[in-house]
């Protein structure tokens, strides 16, 4: 049988179990906010373009490694390439990305101006969001399982008792429930910011 949480052959007590357990949740809570981050709002954010690399000397980086990445307003970003010849590929970058961006070049700045939403586009993007914290929600309630199978083997080779199952059991439930609690504020902030016009 495989190791539980992909760590070695190792018996974990009950604390170390909920630990790892509230840590790996934490971990998919950072997974979907850097996911929602992706998903665009009307609003001008920095953080849109991380996911977009440009080829610099024949590795693919972030554009953030090779400019300055900043607002210029509330629905404008602004790029400042810190070498000449990069305009143009990060223009490209840009352009060929799945956001919808439209740059354009002024001088050595490049503006990114954000395209104002349809109503249409914005339910998608909240069903899109739903979607997100969903399956954020999914992978934090099978972390749950994963610990209480682990109690549950502490119990069945006689390392804990039932009781210390019980109470562990409630424990790693109120660390779900806090993680889904989070996760649900984030999707209704998001969707608060796709929405508003």
């Amino acid at each position: 049988m495989a190791p539980a949480w992909g760590l070695p052959e190792v018996t974990m007590d009950i604390a170390e179990i909920r630990k790892t357990a509230e840590a790996k949740m934490d971990q998919s809570i950072l997974a979907f906010k850097g996911n929602l981050t992706k998903i665009r709002t009307g609003r001008a954010n920095p953080g849109l373009l991380d996911s977009v690399h440009v080829d610099y000397y024949g590795a693919s980086l972030p554009i953030s490694q090779v400019a300055n990445v900043s607002l210029l307003d509330a629905r404008t970003i602004s790029i400042q390439p810190w070498e000449k010849g990069m305009g143009p590929k990060i223009e490209k970058a840009i352009r060929e990305s799945d956001l919808g961006l439209n740059p354009a070049s002024m001088g050595d700045l490049i503006r990114v101006p954000m395209p104002i939403m349809t109503e249409e586009r914005r339910k998608e993007l909240t069903k899109l969001v739903r979607n997100e914290g969903e399956g954020a929600k999914v992978a934090v309630r099978n972390l749950r399982r994963d610990a209480n199978d682990a109690v549950k083997k502490l119990v069945k080779d006689k390392l804990a008792s039932e009781d210390e199952q019980k109470r562990c059991e409630t424990d790693v439930q109120k660390v779900t429930d806090k993680h889904i609690m989070t996760i649900d504020q984030l999707v209704a902030a998001k969707e608060h910011d796709i929405m508003a016009v």
